[in-house]
């Protein structure tokens, strides 16, 4: 193995920080993650999810000072899921490291996933220990888990957003053309080296959760419909059932074996378990339908490194306002942060200026970036 597969921390880190109306969590994030990883070649990508406080301000200030940081803001708030899809995607190290910027995951433990890593893992997901989240957020994720055995769907046992993930299949994952693509039960599908870590969690400290319980409702709903048919043959075979005993039941009202309120009663209970399954069939072709072409999954706003043009609303992606000594973000217009943007693994992204958007020019076959062709979905 080579030491650039074995040593991820050498290799480098991209750490992606997705945030949505985050203002008050941005300098401290930063300044844990440098305070802790920044010993390592260390890239930080905020993905701005189209926030509406003095997020973009704050992130956009600590690029202007610190050629580390990079961002991508979007045109709206489009989801956790195209957040971190547009990191990893644009992500220049080989390895990446997702962290909220609610910092309940504290970043020093990203070295137990680092050193899992070291082992020869493509992905490492930390796993919650003394979780700090309410207790309905606690059940619920055990009966996701407890759901998903039965259904035979594959996921690193307890796993969360906080990972560590070769830049190349991360990408890889967010690229996927699927219907309700899901990135813990994708990672199985193209790797079997991956692991979990036990990590430390803590209370969020400021601002409010944006994850509700309607999210992880619809959330586990694309899984199961996604990534297995188990649930709509069950659905599927129990309305055949259900219809099968509502028809016998008018039956029997007719004949006089049952009254006429036992009767109605009767159909009009099955008659809902057809619904349900009706509706769970329903859900499965809107997920297929989905894989066909449809709006892109973000559109950025504003970005202080090259992105795809197709991705762009509005032309020049660039900040309005330039960093300390020059055009560009993070100071000097031909220096500045981006000036010499590499790939991952260090092979440059082949930026270059058209017209006035800075952009990045289309790989060709076999390597790995964001500007090659990029597909849209959904992916947590």
């Amino acid at each position: 193995m080579s030491d650039t597969a074995a040593a991820p921390a050498r290799a480098g880190l991209t750490v992606v920080i997705p945030c949505f109306n985050e203002a008050d969590n941005i300098i401290p994030s930063y300044q844990e993650i440098t305070a802790e990883l920044g010993d390592h070649d260390l890239e930080l990508l905020y993905v701005d999810d189209g926030s509406t406080d003095e997020t973009l301000a704050r992130v956009r200030a600590l690029a202007g000072t610190d050629s580390r940081v990079q961002f991508i803001s979007f045109t709206r708030n489009f989801g956790f899921e195209a957040a971190f899809s547009a990191g990893y995607r644009y992500a220049r190290q080989p390895w990446v490291l997702h962290v909220d910027a609610d910092q309940q995951f504290p970043a020093a433990e990203a070295r137990k996933l680092i050193a899992a890593a070291d082992q020869g893992y493509d992905a490492v997901f930390g796993v919650r220990t003394n979780r700090k989240d309410p207790l309905p957020r606690r059940w619920g994720t055990t009966a996701f888990h407890v759901l998903a055995r039965w259904l035979r769907v594959e996921l690193p046992r307890g796993a969360t957003a906080f990972r560590l993930v070769r830049a190349p299949l991360a990408r890889a994952v967010v690229d996927l053309r699927l219907g309700t693509p899901y990135f813990l039960a994708t990672v199985p599908r193209l790797t079997s080296r991956y692991t979990t870590v036990a990590v430390g969690h803590r209370a969020r400290q400021r601002g409010r959760s944006k994850v509700g319980y309607a999210f992880l409702a619809r959330h586990a709903i694309e899984l199961f419909v996604g990534y297995t048919r188990r649930l709509t043959t069950a659905a599927s075979v129990g309305a055949l059932l259900a219809a099968g005993c509502a028809a016998l039941a008018g039956l029997g009202a007719a004949v006089g074996l049952l009254t006429g309120r036992a009767a109605a009663a009767a159909v009009f209970g099955l008659l809902a378990v057809v619904l349900v399954a009706l509706s769970m069939t329903v859900r499965y072709l809107v997920a297929v339908g989905a894989g066909q072409p449809r709006p892109r999954l973000y559109y950025i706003r504003e970005a202080s490194l090259p992105v795809d043009p197709a991705e762009l609303l509005f032309g020049d992606p660039r900040p309005a306002e330039p960093g300390p000594g020059g055009s560009g973000p993070g100071g000097s217009g031909s220096e500045g942060a981006g000036a010499d943007e590499s790939g991952p693994g260090g092979a440059r992204a082949g930026a270059s200026w058209a017209g006035d958007a800075r952009i990045a020019q289309p790989r060709g076959p076999g390597q790995h970036g964001p500007a090659g062709a990029l597909v849209e979905e959904r992916a947590r």
